[in-house]
């Protein structure tokens, strides 16, 4: 695949395609500068989002329920977020394959400020989970568009860079984030936490839309954009469908409706996922389709944990909101110091031997948190055992992203990075409602609830191993990745 340069002084396609950067040509030059500062402000804005939820949970459902358990709704406030998210992402990739950035970006925005608006003001958790649904309708349209935009803007040695100046976004919520949402929680109220992120959307929409116009279109753009939206869409229902009768079946606590459930949403979603996905990835053909259904399994180990660690040191160990969100906030800033690592040396290393150890590496953090369990152990123990989890998910994600990156041809960009971030958000909704489903189960069994948070913990541990063997289907080091130096 060619790489084709903005022009610096128009943002126009330069008239010949450049398969390394210039001398001094990198993200923060002139013809650059735009794109990387639009894309890291979002990102700064979606990281926001994610950190603060999953941080003031606990208090929200002790509001809305009496319970920090949800009443059995807890995971469906995560898991409707990600199913709202596999219905956009679908529809946003036809749609930027076929026509421009500029308008799915927007509609994206405006739907996730929806979201936060029906969210801030949400009487009860199934109002609540209806919010997030919307909220995540919004928020898949905006992976594709930034990844669209790297495949389009820039070439293929500078953007193992972008990826992890991406994850740099992370750090300043990280730092914050947790702290403040849990702050906010504890003193105002979580409702100021949702209404408190609009301003956000509006600084960050005003500062990343010229910078998204300026992206060259696709070349096999000029066609009704909204035919291939139409002949996504059957699969994109399918898929969001299936997901979502597999959670509810997951989280019903019995046998029936339980198995009927699931058995109809493996027969609803998994054909369609092979539709909308390159051919091969259920099988982890070697090459992009193993690294798209990669990551649908790196997000399921890790956030089959992670939605319940603040729950874990709130519910169980006694945490407020505030000091939970330490262990959050560790994660994140060890996430972007794997990201930089992977990025100064992805190209003599490879893929395949990132993303293999990363997945090792979420196996050690997993254990190592869910030793917190045990009162014995000091929380301190759970929180750096928690940023290792973090460390494993910067080696090992962005080169996912990568691999696709560089395998997916002209005019598929967008269609290749939707079903990279379909099987994302599917690993992730998955996850998170089979944790969801383990832990409604210990908590309706009267079993102590370290039980059900063990048992989720372990299924994340389980999911990361059969990744790392699968990761040697991925390729190595990439000659024409080479930095020059």
């Amino acid at each position: 695949m060619s790489d084709v340069a903005l022009d610096p002084e128009t943002g126009a396609p330069a008239t010949a395609p450049i398969a390394a950067a210039r001398p001094g040509d990198g993200l923060w030059s002139p013809g650059r500068r735009g794109l990387t500062t639009g894309l890291v402000l979002t990102i700064t804005l979606v990281a926001f989002e994610a950190l603060a939820v999953a941080t003031i949970m606990p208090v929200i459902a002790r509001d809305l329920t009496g319970s920090a358990r949800g009443s059995g709704l807890y995971g469906w406030v995560f898991t409707a977020f990600f199913l709202g998210s596999l219905l956009g992402i679908v529809l946003v990739g036809g749609l930027i394959d076929r026509g421009g950035l500029v308008k799915p970006f927007i509609g994206g925005l405006a739907l996730f400020s929806a979201g936060l608006i029906v969210g801030g003001l949400a009487p009860s958790m199934p109002v609540l989970v209806g919010a997030r649904f919307l909220q995540g309708l919004g928020g898949g349209a905006i992976p594709p568009i930034a990844y669209v935009s790297i495949a389009r803007a820039l070439p293929e040695v500078l953007r193992p860079r972008m990826f992890a100046t991406l994850s740099t976004a992370w750090v300043l919520p990280g730092l914050i984030g947790p702290a403040l949402s849990g702050a906010v929680a504890d003193n105002i109220g979580w409702r100021y936490v949702f209404l408190g992120l609009l301003p956000l959307i509006l600084i960050a929409g005003a500062l990343t839309l010229p910078a998204i116009s300026a992206v060259r279109p696709s070349e096999a753009g000029g066609a009704d954009p909204f035919a291939e939206v139409r002949r996504r869409l059957p699969g994109a229902l399918l898929v969001t469908v299936g997901a979502g009768l597999a959670v509810a079946g997951l989280t019903s606590g019995t046998i029936i409706p339980g198995v009927p459930l699931v058995a109809a949403g493996v027969v609803a979603g998994v054909p369609a996922f092979a539709r909308l996905t390159p051919p091969g990835t259920l099988r982890a053909a070697r090459g992009l389709p193993s690294a798209v259904l990669l990551r649908g399994v790196l997000t399921f180990a890790f956030f089959c944990a992670d939605a319940y660690v603040p729950l874990a040191l709130q519910d169980w160990r006694g945490l407020d909101a505030t000091a939970s969100g330490i262990a959050l906030t560790a994660a994140t800033l060890s996430w972007t110091a794997g990201a930089w690592i992977q990025a100064r040396r992805f190209a003599r290393w490879g893929a395949r031997r990132f993303v293999r150890l990363g997945f090792l590496t979420v196996v050690v953090g997993i254990l190592g948190f869910g030793a917190v369990l045990a009162p014995a152990v000091p929380i301190v123990v759970g929180i750096v055992m928690w940023g290792v989890a973090g460390f494993g998910m910067g080696l090992s994600y962005a080169p996912l992203s990568l691999t696709v990156l560089a395998e997916a041809a002209e005019g598929e960009q967008g269609s290749a990075s939707s079903g990279l971030q379909l099987s994302d958000v599917v690993g992730t909704a998955l996850g998170t409602g089979v944790g969801g489903a383990i832990i409604a189960a210990g908590a309706a069994a009267t079993l102590p609830g370290w039980i059900g948070l063990a048992g989720t913990f372990g299924v994340g541990v389980a999911a990361a191993l059969g990744g790392a063997i699968v990761a040697g289907r991925l390729p190595g080091p990439r000659a024409s990745a080479a930095v020059p130096h």
